[in-house]
């Protein structure tokens, strides 16, 4: 057994990345993505985590979450996360600090791997080799030729046999042209492939069903945010009315929300960029399984590759079109979801190096 190994400070960096085209969803648009990477040694290794969230989460770490962590055992990370999670009681579980938290406890799972000199996978313990992934994109501005270029090389090119849209354009003012999207996509893709939807929450509850009623036509298995995600009555209700799966958990911080959530969905969302990393990502999983639910990880799939190997009740991985062109820029080692799986099982770790001087020119922290 490796003798205790301490923690040492942090090195958290920030690098804004340009879209490849501009994009939007149902309620939002957005024309760049920020990554925060958390960088910790002990030892002689160093882990990697990241999160999706703005620069000054940056500032959050190395304020709060440091003190409370440095000198720690890193083999010990139920310590490290109970004392990051008492750490920001004042601040807040939510949104900066829960996205904080994700990308230190990821950087942490790593560095125990690394520490141990075994792959990620192994050190949680695997149940399956390949983990199922779907394309994600779809963007409400992209227009009908970008999108079947994108469906495309999803399903015809890679040959992943599940993608996801986005509807709810104009905060669910344009139901007709979501309608639209949603036939063109499936003339793209053809009959055999699974096609998902994301209105992430633009739609009332009514307008939901009826929407859901019409792409059932279309084959469409899984409806993503159909109301608000803190709507959980109304997410109850679509969930009932419709055929297809009706889903959630994107914007779980902690395992009272998903707690919460549980009984108003099909499948629950969950994700490690910030729900406060793999710790408790594997808990949430936990609370799913035990109410009869699978899970989905959602986004950053470089981050989760790992983590959905080792539960039972997995569905699938969100192979979501923006992160993964940032995970390929920024890392070594990143996967191929050829064939519509992954396989976590690359090196020591969770197989991934950051590119450094590659990426200086994105860095804005």
């Amino acid at each position: 057994m490796k003798d205790a190994v301490s923690i040492e400070r942090p090195v958290v960096s920030a690098y804004t990345v340009p879209a490849d085209a501009p994009e939007a969803d149902g309620t939002f648009a957005w024309e760049a993505t920020t990554i925060v990477v958390a960088e910790v040694s002990a030892g002689d290794a160093t882990g990697t985590g990241w999160t999706y969230a703005p620069a000054a989460t940056a500032a959050l770490v190395d304020e709060q979450l440091t003190p409370a962590v440095l000198g720690l055992d890193a083999l010990d990370i139920p310590a490290a996360h109970m004392a990051m999670t008492k750490a920001v009681r004042d601040t807040g579980r939510s949104g900066a600090a829960g996205c904080a938290i994700s990308a230190l406890d990821i950087a942490l799972w790593d560095l125990k791997a690394r520490l141990l000199e075994l792959p990620l996978v192994r050190l949680l313990g695997a149940v399956r080799d390949e983990v199922p992934v779907y394309g994600s994109g779809g963007f409400t501005t992209y227009h009908d030729t970008h999108l079947a270029a994108q469906l495309n090389g999803w399903v015809h090119g890679q040959h992943i046999p599940r993608v996801k849209i986005k509807i709810g354009e104009a905060w669910g003012r344009a139901a007709a042209r979501d309608v639209s999207r949603v036939r063109t996509a499936r003339d793209v893709i053809g009959p055999q492939a699974e096609l998902y939807v994301d209105a992430n929450g633009a739609y009332t509850r009514k307008q939901a069903v009826r929407v859901g009623n019409v792409l059932a036509e279309q084959g469409v298995g899984w409806f993503e945010e159909p109301v608000s995600s803190d709507d959980l009555c109304g997410l109850a209700q679509v969930r009932d009315a419709l055929v297809c799966d009706v889903v959630a958990g994107e914007h779980g911080y902690d395992l009272p929300y998903f707690a919460r959530m549980i009984r108003s969905v099909d499948c629950l969302q969950v994700d490690a960029t910030r729900c406060g990393g793999l710790t408790e990502w594997l808990r949430a999983a936990a609370l799913a399984q035990a109410h009869g639910l699978e899970v989905s990880a959602h986004c950053a799939p470089h981050a989760h590759a790992a983590v959905a190997a080792c539960v039972p009740n997995l569905r699938h991985v969100e192979w979501y079109h923006d992160h993964v062109r940032i995970e390929s820029m920024f890392f070594d080692g990143a996967l191929d979801p050829t064939g519509g799986t992954i396989r976590p099982d690359g090196g020591v770790g969770h197989g991934l190096e950051l590119r450094t001087d590659e990426v200086e020119e994105f860095r804005v922290l």
